[in-house]
């Protein structure tokens, strides 16, 4: 089969909304903290500020999963997502106010929750499971493209206007607004419904846990695990910082990863529908264990590169590969749930592992973060490879 035959025209609207709302995203990732800084908020603060966010998006995965296969429209919360997450981003620059900051950055993650759902069940219905991979592979690197293209604007406008933050929270809307334009191109595949849908409670999601296939709790389980020492990228960028390397160096090197990535993810989709799932997500997982042990001994440049690039394969070989895995396993009308379910587990559990990270790094150092992460990758690749079926 071609790859024109497998990315369809569904595919190809849904990585251009991607790409747009991350070239946004990504824009404002490397100011965010010091814009925050600049209107007056403290470390602590910011920290409570991305807790509450990233927990609203956790919990809002799993409940409009959940509402998305109980409608069975998907359409309309790819819609609503990607707006909300588009007009948070001025909203951050209008006012700044605590409370409103706090209303704007939980919207844009609200937005996230509503749309990942919806939209990765739509993608796994674009495919066979013979083509999952190269279809999430290749809507995981258009949405990667963003997070390479995001940073080089932001540099070049900061190169041009040093400081002036609330006009990049402005500029990025316009490709916010891209995002939406793109949404009102979907097509969705009409089902038929039952003639009256009883809408799920806020954590009904939580019930699939108990009727999911076997199959499905062995692999998010053995998921969630290693979610709990996969802790925030930006612990790698500490620690090309704790190594003396510049700023430019630090942004440099995050899109660096992104890059390869992006170029990877379509690829190694393609090796894991041929070779299989399981083989290429657990080759990832050794990728980033051999990554994090070499982060706790790494201290220059070429070293931190040559990692970085490992880092991009193993993202490339995990992130869309999970999804495409995930959706082979449960049930086509429980898409959006089985995948809500998952990513609403692991935006708690990637709370918990920051949190650990943080303290093990402020008691035993650097090395004994990382080493403990590439252990606890190592043991879950190991069960996978030996144990699932």
């Amino acid at each position: 089969m071609n790859r024109s035959a497998i990315i369809t025209r569904n595919i190809w609207i849904l990585s251009l909304v991607s790409l747009c709302t991350d070239v946004a995203s990504e824009m404002l990732y490397p100011v965010m903290p010091v814009y925050l800084k600049s209107i007056g908020f403290t470390i602590v603060f910011i920290g409570v500020l991305e807790g509450f966010a990233e927990a609203t998006a956790g919990l809002s995965k799993g409940y409009f999963g959940n509402l998305s296969d109980k409608t069975g429209r998907r359409v309309p919360f790819v819609q609503i997502g990607y707006t909300l997450s588009a007009v948070s981003k001025p909203m951050m620059a209008a006012f700044i106010y605590p409370l409103w900051i706090f209303f704007a950055r939980t919207t844009d993650r609200l937005g996230k929750g509503i749309r990942t759902g919806a939209r990765d069940a739509l993608l796994s219905d674009e495919a066979t499971p013979e083509t999952k991979g190269r279809v999430f592979g290749f809507h995981r690197s258009m949405d990667t493209l963003g997070a390479v293209l995001g940073p080089l604007l932001a540099i070049l406008f900061l190169q041009a206007h040093p400081g002036a933050y609330s006009t990049m929270f402005l500029l990025a809307f316009i490709p916010g607004v891209l995002a939406i334009a793109f949404t009102m191109l979907i097509r969705e595949k009409r089902k038929i419904l039952p003639e009256r849908v009883v809408r799920p409670g806020f954590l009904d999601f939580l019930k699939y846990w108990r009727r999911s296939p076997a199959q499905y709790r062995q692999l998010a389980g053995a998921l969630l695990v290693f979610t709990l020492f996969n802790s925030s990228d930006v612990f790698l960028l500490l620690k090309i910082k704790e190594a003396g390397m510049s700023d430019g160096m630090v942004i440099g090197m995050y899109v660096f990863y992104n890059l390869i990535y992006a170029l990877a993810s379509y690829p190694l989709g393609a090796f894991a529908d041929r070779f299989g799932m399981k083989r290429v997500f657990a080759s990832g997982l050794l990728l980033f264990a051999a990554v994090y042990a070499g982060m706790a001994f790494a201290a220059s440049w070429p070293v931190f590169a040559a990692l970085f690039f490992l880092y991009g394969l193993y993202a490339a070989a995990t992130e869309g590969v999970a999804k495409a895995w995930i959706t082979n396993i449960c049930d086509k009308k429980d898409t959006a749930t089985a995948i809500g379910t998952l990513t609403a587990f692991q935006s708690v559990g990637a709370l918990v592992a920051s949190s650990l990270a943080g303290l093990i790094w402020y008691n035993a150092g650097s090395g004994a973060t990382f080493l403990l992460s590439a252990a606890a990758a190592a043991v879950v690749a190991f069960y996978l490879s030996r144990f699932f079926r």
